[in-house]
């Protein structure tokens, strides 16, 4: 079960790591992506896809731009991360289970 959520957390970090990028200096490629972060051409794709998907960056033909409302998505993410925070920590507090 922990394998799982820290190979989730791995690949968000991944997507925020490439949105990082974009918003620093949208509009950007795949190729110089993938040079900045020092991860694999295909990986970027596939992060760039779900943060298109999830609407926070927006695909142009010079490369991905953040999406308008950036600053809003961010801090929605901010106060989900926190309350995820929160219920993680009340699962490692709560009484476990015996083996």
């Amino acid at each position: 079960m922990v394998e799982r959520l820290q190979n989730q957390v791995e690949k968000e970090e991944r997507d925020l790591r490439i949105l990082r990028e974009v918003i620093a200096d949208g509009p950007i490629g795949i190729v110089k992506l993938a040079d900045r972060t020092g991860l694999p051409e295909h990986k970027v794709r596939y992060s760039l896809r779900m943060l298109e998907n999830d609407e926070f960056v927006e695909p142009t033909p010079n490369g991905a731009i953040p999406a308008d409302d950036i600053d809003d998505r961010i801090a929605h993410v901010n106060d989900g991360l926190t309350e995820l925070i929160g219920r993680l920590e009340r699962l490692r507090d709560a009484d476990a289970p015996s083996v």
